[in-house]
C-alpha cells in the first residue's frame, strides 16, 4: 500500500515582527537570570513603527535596564537604519511592570505548578534531530535567509522573511520536496529577476538536499512580489504568536501556551520542554517510531495530574506500560524540571527564534537523549 499525503509547516527570521518580541522577552529573561536565577518574569512584548512596549509581571532582586535590553536585542536583530522603518536608536521604549501576583507566587514558591495547563512533546525518527521534516527544513532557510543578510552575500536583503515547506509522505515517511515558498524583506533597489536568481541559489539550493527536489517541486518567492515594507513597520509583532513555528510546525498537538519570557517555573515552558525530553528519549530507545507525550498540572500542585502517550500505532510496547516507564524514570514535578533542564541559566533569547527544539547546542538540555538507554533496558 502506497498511502500519500502533503504536510506543510512554516518558519520566519528573527527579523519578523513577532520573533522581534520574543527575542527581547527571553533577552531580558536572561538579563535578569544572569543576576537573579530565581526571579519571577512573565514579560510581554508589543513592537510597531517606530514604537516597543514592554509589559508584564517581574519579581527579581536585581536591577535591569529594560530599554538598554531592548535596544540592543534589535540592532543584533539587525534593524539598525531609520529607512527600514524601525531602528534601535530611534524607536521608543516603554515599560509597565509590575510583581507577580501573590496568589501565584503562593502555589509556586511551594514548589507547585505556575499555572494550570496541558503542555505537549514530540519526537519522530524521520530526521536525525528526531523531529517533523516540514519544520526542520523551513528553520534551515529561514536560518540561511538571515547568515546571507548578514554575511552581505546579498547585501540588498532586510531582516523579516519567511519560509515554508510542503513534503509529500508516503506510509509515513518524508519522500520528497512538494514545494518551497521563501519571502524574503528587501531593499527598494533589487529586481524582482536578480532576487528570485539570488533566493533560489544561494538559499534554496544551499538548503534543500537535492535528493529531495524533482523537476515537479514548485518553488515560489515572493510569491506578491515586491516584499520592501516589513518587520514592525509591516506588520504589529507580539510576544507568543508563533508557537506552531516554535514547536513542532504543526505535527502532533499543542497545549496553548506560549514559551517566550517566561521563566521555568511557568509549566507553559518548562513542561514543554520536558515533554520534548521525554518523547524523544522514547524514540531514541526504540521503543516508538513517533511519540507525543501530554501532561497536564494543576496551578499550585506539584505532581501532573495525567501523563498521556501516543505511539500513533508504532509502539514496540503498550502506551500504558510507556506511561509506567515515563512515571517511574522522570520526576515531572517543576521543581524536578527545572533541576534536571538546568533552565536557571541565562539560556533562552537564542531559543526564541527558528524554533526550541530540534537544535544541537549548548543550553538546549531538553535535546538530550541520555535516558535512551536506560528506557530501552527498563523496557525488557
Amino acid at each position: 500500500m502506497n498511502e500519500k499525503y502533503f504536510f506543510s509547516s512554516e518558519s520566519v527570521t528573527e527579523g519578523h515582527p513577532d520573533k522581534v518580541c520574543d527575542q527581547i522577552s527571553d533577552a531580558i529573561l536572561d538579563e535578569i537570570f544572569k543576576e537573579d536565577p530565581t526571579g519571577r518574569v512573565a514579560c510581554e512584548t508589543l513592537v510597531t513603527t517606530g514604537l516597543v512596549v514592554v509589559a508584564g509581571e517581574i519579581t527579581t532582586s536585581c536591577y535591569v535596564d529594560i530599554p538598554k535590553v531592548v535596544r540592543r536585542t534589535i540592532k543584533e536583530i539587525g534593524y539598525t537604519h531609520a529607512n527600514y522603518g524601525f531602528d534601535y536608536l530611534t524607536c521608543g521604549v516603554m515599560t509597565s511592570i509590575q510583581a507577580q501576583s501573590p496568589d501565584i507566587a503562593m502555589g509556586v514558591d511551594v514548589g507547585g505548578a505556575g499555572d494550570q495547563g496541558m503542555m505537549f512533546g514530540y519526537a519522530s525518527d524521520e530526521t536525525k534531530e528526531l523531529m517533523p521534516m516540514p519544520i526542520m527544513m523551513a528553520h534551515s532557510l529561514t536560518k540561511r535567509l538571515s547568515k546571507v543578510r548578514k554575511d552581505r552575500i546579498l547585501d540588498y536583503l532586510r531582516p523579516d522573511g519567511k519560509s515554508q515547506v510542503t513534503i509529500e509522505y508516503i506510509n509515513g515517511m518524508p519522500k520528497r520536496v512538494e514545494a518551497v515558498v521563501l519571502s524574503a524583506h528587501h531593499d527598494h533597489k533589487v529586481e524582482m529577476k536578480k532576487l528570485a536568481r539570488d533566493l533560489k541559489k544561494h538559499v534554496i539550493e544551499a538548503v534543500v538536499p537535492k535528493k529531495y527536489m524533482d523537476e515537479n517541486t514548485k518553488i515560489f518567492i515572493n510569491p506578491t512580489g515586491r516584499f520592501e515594507v516589513g518587520g514592525p513597520m509591516g506588520d504589529t509583532g507580539v510576544t507568543g504568536r508563533k508557537i506552531i513555528v516554535d514547536t513542532y510546525g504543526g505535527v502532533g498537538s499543542h497545549g496553548g501556551g506560549a514559551f517566550s519570557g517566561k521563566d521555568p517555573t511557568k509549566v507553559d515552558r518548562s513542561a514543554s520542554y520536558m515533554a520534548r525530553y521525554v518523547a524523544k528519549n522514547v524514540v531514541a530507545s526504540g521503543l516508538a517510531s513517533k511519540c507525543e507525550v501530554q501532561i497536564a498540572y494543576a496551578i499550585g500542585i506539584p505532581e501532573p495530574v495525567s501523563v498521556m502517550v501516543n505511539t500513533f500505532g508504532t509502539g514496540k510496547i503498550s502506551e500504558p506500560k510507556i506511561v509506567k516507564l515515563i512515571r517511574e524514570n522522570f520526576d515531572l514535578t517543576p521543581k524536578g524540571i527545572i533541576e534536571k533542564l538546568r533552565l536557571r541559566r541565562p539560556i533562552y533569547k537564542k531559543t526564541a527564534a527558528y524554533g526550541h527544539f530540534g537544535r544541537n547546542e549548548e543550553g538546549f538540555t531538553w535535546e538530550e537523549i541520555d535516558m535512551a538507554e536506560k528506557l530501552k533496558k527498563k523496557a525488557k
